[in-house]
């Protein structure tokens, strides 16, 4: 029975530890869910086929173990109609039967041992993979909580390793403000300089007004300067 090779690898299994070695937990129990399921389409199968062989080996039993009991009572009667040689007969065919109570007993005991082992693996199987739908979307949902959080310590790693960046760029910015403040206080001292010059060559150049030079001699007469 080529099933119950695997039934020491199932009965084994443990999810977690599973899901602990793998590296995409959430493809990991998709595929593990899968594998779950079709072994249990095939334990159901083999369950099935070995739990008929385990009742078809029982009522063979019985029916033998029914045929010795029957023997056993055709004999007793035998001897007490007095004859005898039916008894012997009689205890003959159920000495066969009990030789062949003890092969079908064997047969029994091993179909009963494979159908338990069946059950057990059907059970765990079932359990397993009930288990596991349970808690398919909430590792799910950690999973893609956990991805996300690794996308944000990268965003969040890129924005540190962007500061030199910004710093220099401001360096820069203060390094053109500098040189404009400069630029605009030379223009503005360029400007004043030859400004100055223009008013006090413009007080030379200006006509003497004649009214206001008569004006300007008479006051100095009267003050006697």
């Amino acid at each position: 029975m080529g099933i119950l090779k695997r039934f020491k690898d199932i009965m084994s299994s443990n999810i977690n530890a599973l899901l602990d070695k793998a590296e995409d937990p959430e493809k990991m129990i998709d595929q593990y869910l899968r594998d779950l399921q079709e072994d249990l389409r095939k334990v159901k199968s083999e369950t099935a086929t070995v739990m008929a062989e385990e009742q078809r080996c029982k009522r063979q039993l019985d029916e033998c173990d029914a045929e010795i009991a029957k023997m056993q009572t055709y004999a007793e009667k035998a001897l007490v109609a007095g004859n005898e040689g039916d008894a012997m007969k009689f205890l003959e065919k159920k000495n066969q039967l009990t030789q062949k109570q003890v092969a079908l007993q064997q047969a029994y005991d091993a179909a009963a041992a494979n159908a338990a082992k069946m059950r057990q693996m059907h059970d765990k199987l079932t359990k397993d993979v009930s288990d596991l739908n349970a808690r398919k979307e909430t590792i799910k949902a950690k999973v893609q909580v956990a991805k996300t959080q690794e996308r944000m310590n990268k965003m969040m790693s890129g924005i540190g390793d962007s500061s030199a960046s910004l710093d220099a760029f401001s360096r820069m910015e203060a390094k053109a403000d500098a040189m404009l403040d400069k630029a605009n206080a030379m223009s503005e001292l360029n400007s004043s300089s030859a400004d100055s010059i223009d008013d006090l060559a413009s007080k030379y150049d200006a006509a003497p007004n004649a009214d206001v030079q008569d004006e300007l001699a008479a006051l100095k007469a009267k003050m006697g300067l």
